[in-house]
Order: structure tokens, then sequence, then C-alpha cells
């Protein structure tokens, strides 16, 4: 007989692999066939128990995981597993708990994947999430399955459509500070309260005209506008899409500007409650100042420079040092600006400089020469900081509307269409690029920011007036204003921020411009030429009017096509337009509708961009809530007694969301936008969506790589001798992503099978900080298991399978080991502290284990304690132990605290700083008492030896430090 076998044979009852997957399988179905997760509603077709509903309610999330066709591997789940401990533990602590798991599932993958194979991508995803299903059942995840759900459900994203709608037909009122119908924003036009663009009355502007001024104001716009058009993949990038390089973060293709008519979302009317509204959300900081910095807002002022020569034109720019306005001693405009085909001359102006001209015959050649070089860059390299500054001349001049000086008037691809106003006054005396590209042009540069006057002396140490004698522009808040008195206005002699203000109103009695404040924040590009994403709800008419579907026609579906991939083209041929897949199918495309607009039926074309894989996770923790209510996106009571505000929440919101930090600012950015529009147009109480936000670590893995750089499957190579050998070559090893590409991937299936859920889900608490990167290592996952071997053990007896504690009172240590335990557990639990909440039950429960008897108080706490960690064992051992309910729902324990403070403690008595005596004392000794202790020990008698004391310092209850005279 084997080992194996003997072992086996003496004890059957033991806890192995096979028993756990036994025992997990069963208990997983119990739970489904028992509704053991199902969260209580207060109303509607998931309305529960009124007892529940009226528990402290807890709303916990997941971000939304995409359905990869490449399954799970064991990283996956960490943020899984750790939101269902802590979903766990609150059911446990008398919550009512909602925790569920949908699948974001339009994207782009699965329509490559369609592209390659046929295959429709609706297949491939619904098979991608059934096996991903499969291994997160397998976990044994405590979701409620009533309410998951997948952003292609035409039930889902029929809302998703829905609320496009809602924000089309909204607008931004200023004076309200929120978004309103647009219905109100035409009725002041109609009124005469608010005056059309070019002055006429309402009522003479044609339906076309109407539709283009109200587009000016509306939430959800279609406008041409430079975007980042890709060739290669055949469709058009967010900028968070494109890498620093000017490439694709998606096949790492070249990206070009290009001009294209898009759906925006204008989210810059909300820049100003987007930064606000962070102040009372619990994220990490780090994730704050991501979304500040992304914001970007900045005080300044707008000032307008009238065209030489071009009476009409006039360049405005937003500068946040209207103090140096007469320092401005050349424009900038960005290369795609729309005034610049309207001011180039014909022919070079007398006495231009050669270097302005890069060398071509006329300004329209070298615009246009330009315009190609900047179209090849992204908007992330044209601002990283270029050795050699590049840029042309326009041949027009503006006029500096404090000096009346005449300034010549350049393009360069450092000033961007995105930003401000797409223009700038140069000031390069007081601006390192602008200091940089006026060398590089031979441009003037005059000083009016006194270096001498800065009070930090050394940044304007050796300075004088004279900028041609500087290595670098000198830019300080710090120092007084010189060279800068006109006709009728000087800033001699002030400080910036006094200088900045009196500018301001300057510019502003004169018409000529405000103060104001900028963003960095853009307009959110809403459309994709891609056939795997919801369709856009809306037709135009025959004079290209948009008009949005009526809710009846909701959801439009996506319709077949024969040809999933957009038209793609040669990856470097800028000179390319999208031809989207919808577009092929023109039963689909042209169409004949009655849209209840009093028009009866009419002749329209649907638009044939589909919106990005962002929009259906701007909003799905609101399905979450009320996931069958086919009438309404959310019931407002429903919505309000799971994200309404509350005390320690005025925002609302989700109670916990747990995701990576690479969402730090789309995802949550976006989100956060359509929570405001939703709140302010009545439909939710929360005006914000996730109040408590965590970031998981990632779970890391060794990469190994052969000579060539390509990675070797991981599971494959051998140590030797502290180095590492695939099929006798030496390869190299470095710690980093986990994945299948990378042939490092572990799954959960193979840990599963090897070892059992419970074993898993211990093993990834146990490595570490939540929000730490942690490598991963499947030898030490046998730690875990034998921790739940022992806790069998401990309730077990494994020759007969019979509960083997007894009825007996704990001894008073085993007390104390219990409810030092229980109370660290708990706050452990709250924390999101796992990994030190499995320490302190290891701890436990090697303290049971050296007991000769275990009472059944004792292994009926240590069950519930570890519960949450590890229900299938908990759920077994808690019915072997004899009870006959759940666990899920069963009081976690709470601890006595006469037995979590220490009967003694051990008092430490120096004198002269040297260790004297130690004294055991309770815990609550005051420092009078302790002070007397201290003084009469004999110890501390003979090294005093007589000598007067000078200074007693008493730390009660450790410390006592006395210092002789």
């Amino acid at each position: 007989m084997s080992e194996t076998n003997a072992a086996e044979a003496a004890a059957p009852h033991r806890y192995t692999a096979a028993l756990a997957a036994d025992i997990e399988i069963r208990w997983q179905d119990f739970w489904d066939a028992n509704g053991t997760y199902d969260a209580s509603n207060p109303s509607g077709e998931l309305a529960g128990d009124p007892e529940a509903v009226a528990r402290p309610k807890k709303f916990i999330m997941d971000m939304f995981p995409y359905p990869s066709g490449a399954g799970l591997h064991v990283g996956h789940p960490l943020g899984y597993i750790a939101t269902d401990v802590y979903a766990r533990f609150h059911r446990m602590t008398g919550h009512n708990v909602l925790h569920t798991l949908g699948f974001d599932a339009f994207g782009l993958p699965a329509e490559q994947y369609a592209v390659q194979t046929g295959t429709h991508p609706r297949v491939s995803t619904e098979a991608n999430i059934e096996n991903m299903r499969r291994q997160l059942r397998r976990l044994g995840l405590g979701h409620d399955p009533r309410r998951s759900f997948a952003t292609i459900d035409p039930d889902y994203y029929k809302w998703t459509q829905w609320i496009f709608l809602q924000i089309f037909n909204s607008w931004y009122d200023e004076k309200a500070n929120k978004a309103r119908p647009i219905a109100t924003l035409v009725e002041q036009f109609a009124s005469g309260e608010r005056a059309t663009p070019d002055g006429r009355p309402w009522e003479e502007l044609t339906a076309a005209e109407r539709a283009d001024v109200l587009s000016g104001y509306r939430l959800a716009y279609a406008s041409d506008a430079p975007v980042n058009w890709c060739p290669g993949l055949g469709t058009v990038l967010a900028n968070e899409e494109v890498t620093a390089e000017g490439r694709s973060e998606r096949g790492n293709f070249p990206v070009f500007k290009a001009n294209l008519r898009q759906w925006n979302m204008r989210i810059t009317a909300y820049a100003d409650r987007l930064l606000e509204d962070l102040e009372a959300l619990d994220w990490p900081e780090a994730i704050k100042l991501q979304q500040r910095n992304w914001i970007g807002r900045s005080e300044g002022a707008r000032v307008d420079f009238p065209v030489a020569d071009h009476p009409d034109a006039k360049i405005t720019v937003f500068t946040t040092r209207q103090d140096t306005l007469f320092g401005a001693t050349y424009m900038v405009l960005a290369p795609e600006h729309g005034l610049v085909d309207a001011i180039v001359p014909a022919a070079w102006p007398e006495g231009t400089h050669d270097v302005w001209t890069g060398g071509h015959a006329t300004p329209a050649e070298a615009v246009a020469a330009y315009r190609k070089h900047a179209a090849a860059k992204s908007d992330v390299e044209r601002q990283v900081e270029a050795k050699d500054k590049s840029g042309v001349f326009t041949g027009a001049f503006a006029v500096n509307p404090v000096s009346g000086e005449r300034v010549p008037v350049f393009i360069a691809d450092y000033v961007l269409m995105g930003y401000g106003t797409g223009a700038i006054m140069a000031v390069p005396a007081h601006d390192t690029r602008d200091f940089a590209f006026a060398r590089a042009f031979e441009l003037p540069m005059r000083c009016v920011v006194d270096p001498s006057t800065a009070s930090d002396s050394s940044s304007g140490a050796g300075r004088d007036t004279d900028p041609s004698t500087w290595d670098d522009a000198f830019s300080s808040y710090d120092a007084k204003i010189v060279n800068s008195a006109g006709e009728d206005i000087s800033l001699d002699g002030l400080g910036v921020i006094a200088a900045k203000a009196r500018m301001a109103e300057w510019l502003a009695a004169r018409g000529i411009g405000e103060g104001t404040v900028n963003f960095r924040l853009r307009d959110w590009l809403f459309s994709r030429q891609r056939y795997w994403g919801e369709p856009f709800p809306i037709v135009y008419d025959e004079d290209g009017v948009a008009h949005p579907l009526p809710e009846s026609m909701l959801p439009l579906e996506l319709p077949e096509v024969e040809d999933y991939s957009p038209r793609t083209f040669d990856p470097d041929d800028a000179d390319t337009s999208p031809e989207t897949p919808l577009s092929r199918n023109e039963d689909w495309v042209n169409v004949v509708l009655d849209l209840g607009d009093g028009a009866g039926p009419k002749r329209y074309r649907r638009e044939t961009n589909t919106m990005p894989n962002w929009a259906g996770s701007c909003w799905y923790e609101l399905r979450y809530l009320d996931p069958r209510n086919a009438e309404r996106l959310v019931d407002p009571d429903i919505e309000r007694y799971w994200m309404g505000p509350r005390e320690g929440q005025p925002t609302g919101g989700v109670d916990l969301y747990v995701g990576g930090a690479e969402h730090a600012v789309l995802h949550l950015l976006y989100a956060r936008f359509w929570s405001k529009v939703l709140y302010d147009l009545g439909h939710i109480s929360s005006a914000e969506p996730f109040h408590k936000l965590y970031n998981q670590g990632m779970i890391q893995a060794y990469v190994y790589r052969d000579s060539r750089g390509i990675a070797v499957p991981a599971a494959e190579v051998e140590e030797r001798d502290g180095a590492y050998y695939y099929q006798g070559e030496k390869v190299t090893r470095l710690l980093g992503k986990m994945g299948k590409s990378l042939k490092n991937a572990v799954t959960p299936d193979e840990i599963c099978d090897e070892y059992g859920a419970d074993t898993l889900r211990l093993y990834e608490m146990a490595m570490g900080p939540l929000d730490v990167s942690r490598p991963w290592d499947t030898r030490a996952v046998v730690g875990q298991y034998r921790l739940l071997q022992r806790l069998w053990r401990n309730v077990v007896d494994e020759a007969t399978g019979e509960v083997s504690v007894v009825d007996a009172e704990p001894d008073e240590a085993t007390l104390r080991a219990l409810h030092k335990a229980i109370d660290g557990v708990r706050q452990d639990m709250v924390n999101l502290r796992f990994n030190t909440a499995i320490a302190k039950i290891t701890e436990l429960n090697n303290h049971v284990t050296k007991a000769r008897e275990v009472p059944r108080q004792v292994a009926d706490a240590l069950v519930l304690l570890i519960a949450p960690l590890a229900p299938h064992i908990a759920e077994e051992l808690w019915r072997t132990l004899g009870h006959d309910t759940t666990v899920v729902h069963e009081p976690f324990p709470v601890a006595d605290p006469a037995y979590v403070v220490d009967e003694t403690v051990t008092c430490v008595v120096q004198v002269k700083g040297k260790v004297k005596a130690r004294l055991e004392v309770s815990p609550s000794v005051s420092e009078e008492e302790l002070e007397k202790l201290a003084l009469g020990d004999p110890a501390v008698v003979a090294a005093l030896n007589g000598a007067g004391i000078r200074k007693v310092i008493v730390r009660a209850p450790k410390l006592v430090n006395i210092v002789p005279a």
C-alpha cells in the first residue's frame, strides 16, 4: 500500500481537494436554490422581507469586468474575492447587502474576433460570459444572480440609449448651475428672453437654423472637430486611447489629426462641479489628484487681438498671465485653427525672415506643409518639450491691444486646438516654450517682469531686464511688473496678482476681454466607427437635422451586417476618412418613420456610428438596483434607498466601489458626468455614483524571456544555481503582469482542482495588503490549504467523520485568545485588512489545535470568523456542528471586552535610562499607584542607593522612568 493510500485509509475523512470540491459544489447549489444572496428592495419586483429592508443597507460593487475569450487568471478575482468577503461580513453584522456582478460586453476584442472568424460578436461574447460565470461561481462569490446583466442585452442598452436622449435633450443653464430640458431653452428663444446668435426672431429661423443654434447648447451634440483618426483601425480614438508616441493603444498604429463630424458630450459644462464634488468623496487622494489635473482648472483672462488688414477678424486667447500682455511679441495658432485659412496672404510680407518661411515660396504652401507635419503627431507628442521647436509664419499680423504693436502670427504644433482657444499670445521672456520658440525663429523678446525684484533672489540672480542675455525664460509670481505702460494703463511697479486684476478690469471696460476661468478638460468624443456598440437613437432628415427617436422606438437594436469590420486603410495614409460597418446595411440606414412629432411619416437616415465602450459602464450601478424595470430607468424609491444622500454621504452613491487605479480618469469621470445630468433632471437622488472608492493592487507573475526577448512558458522553466533555464537555454526573469500572451498565467480552475476554492480565496486575501501589488507563488498556496485542514481537524474526527468538539467551558487562556481574535478580525474586516484578519484566525486556530479538547463555543466562533473568507468549509462545519441555518446570515461574533484586555501587562522601570525592574501590573493601573509600586521595588531601591529623586516620568501601564537628583 502506498503512503498516500495508507494515509487516506487512516484518515478517510480528512479535508482534501476532492472533499473540498464536493463541499463547494453542494453549497453553491444550495445558495442558488435558496436565493441566499438575494438583496431585498423596498418595493417592486425584487421587494423582500420588510425586516431585511429595515436594516442598514450596504451597496458593494466591483468594476465592470469585460468577458475575455481567454477567461480568468488568478489575478482577475483579487478584487471580486475582496468585495465578497466584505459583503459577507456586512451580512453577518446585520446589513441588507446588495452585491452582484454584470458584464461590460461591447468592445473591440469581440468585433476583431468576428472579423477574423465570421462569428457574430454576440455569439462569442455570450460564450465568454458563460465561461466567466462558471469560473466566478466556482469561487463561491455571493452575488445576487437576479440582478446580473450584460451591456449587450437590448433590455439594458435600451436605457443606455434613453440616457443619451436625456443628455441630447438637455442644456446647461449657467444661471441655475444645472442641466435643464432643451424645451426650456427653446421657450427662452421663442419669447425673446434670450436673443438668437444673429438677432433674428426665433420664428424666422428655419428648422435647420434652429437645430444649429440648439446644437451649440445641447449636452450631446454633433460637430466638425479635430479628432484622432487611425486609418489602420478605421476608427476615431479618444485622446486617452492614443499613446505618448502618437499611436493607437490597441494595435500600435499611427494616429493623425483630421476634421470629422462626430458626436460629443459637453462634459466641460460640469467641470467646476466635477472638481468641487470630489471633496465629499471617500476616494484615494492620488485618484482625486489625477481627476483634478485632468480637469485642469486655471484662472486668467480672455483677450481679443485684432488681425491687421482684416477688420472683421480677431484672435481670441486665454492666458493666465494677462499681467504680461505688454511682453507679447508674437502669436501662435494651432495648425487646425479655423482662422488660419482666412488670414493667410497670397505672398510673404516684405522683409519676412527666411527662418520664418520654412523654405516655402508662399504662406499657403508653408501652412499646408506644416499642417501635414503636425497631423502625424498626437496631442501628447505635441505637448512634450521638444529640443527643436517647429512652426511657420502665416504671413499675417495681429495687433497687441495694449501696446498697439503689430505682432507676427505663427502656427506651431505645441499649441493645441483642444485646449483654451487654440491660440496663444507668446511672451517669450517669461515662458519657457515661448522663449525656445523665439530663439529658434529670431523673434523679439521684451522683459515685463523684473528679475531683480524677485523675492526668491536665486530665480532672478544675475539677470537684468535684457532677455537677449538670458539662457532661459524668467517665470515668477513674486516680482514687480516693468515696461508695461500705455496711453491709459500702467502696470509698472505692481506685483503680479495686482497687475492681473488691473489688466482684467481694463480689458473688460473696453470690451476686448475679461477675467475668466479655463479648463484643460475637453468635451468627450462619443462616436466610434464600429459595429459592436450601442446604436445611436438618432435619425437625420433630408436637411441633415438630427432627430431623437421617441422612447417607444427603443431599444434600437443592432442590425445584421455581412462584414463587421470598419474599412481600414494603409496605416500611414492620413488622407482617408471613416466608413462604418452599419452604413453597409442600407435597409436599416434608410427608413421611413413617424416620430410622433406631428410631421407624419418621413424619410430619414440613421446615425451609423456607434457609442464608445464607455457608455454602458457610465450607469450600470443604477440598473443593479432595479434590473427588471421595463418602464423606467430606476424606481426613485429604490434608488433613494440604496444610493440616496445620507449622513457622511452628502452626494449619495455606492457604499464601496473596488477596482483598478487604471480607471482613475476616464470611466470614473464619465460616470460622474452622467450621474450629474440624471440628478439635475430629477431622475435620481445621488449626484455622485460612487461614494467610497478602493483600488486593489495587482497580482503579478514572473515573466521569463529567451535570448530573442520572447516569453516562454513559466511553468516549464527550471531554476538551477540561482539561474533560470527553459529547454536547456538560459532565460531572463522579470516580475510583471500575468497574462496568456506572457505565458505565465495561472487559472483559478487549476488551483481549485488542486486545493479547492476556499484555499484560493484565503491565499489571495493573505498575500499582503489589498491595495498593494504582490507576486503570485503557486508553491505558497499550500499554507492556506493546511490552515483549512487544521480547522477541519479541530471540528471533525478524520478517522470517523464524527464531530470531535466537546460541550465544555473553555479555559481562560482560550477565552482570551478567542476574544482577542474576534476583536481584531472585526476591525480588520471593516478596514479591508483581510491579510491580517487571516493571520489572527490562524493564530487562534493554532491555539485551538494544541488543546486536548475543543469546546463547542470556540469551534462555533472559529467557524463564524472564517465564514466570510472561506464560506464553503464554514457552511459544512456549521452544519456538522448541529446548526440548521446557513452561516451567511449568522451574527458575526462579538468580543467580550473583559477578555480582550490583558489581565496583566509588563511595566518596565528605568533608573537613569537603564532597566532595573519589570513589574506585572493591571492594564488599568493609575499613574500614582504605578509610581508607588516602582519606587518600592527592591531592585529600584538598590539602584537608587539612597540618592534623592529629581523626577519620575510615568507612562501607565508600561513605563516608569526615574531620574535621580
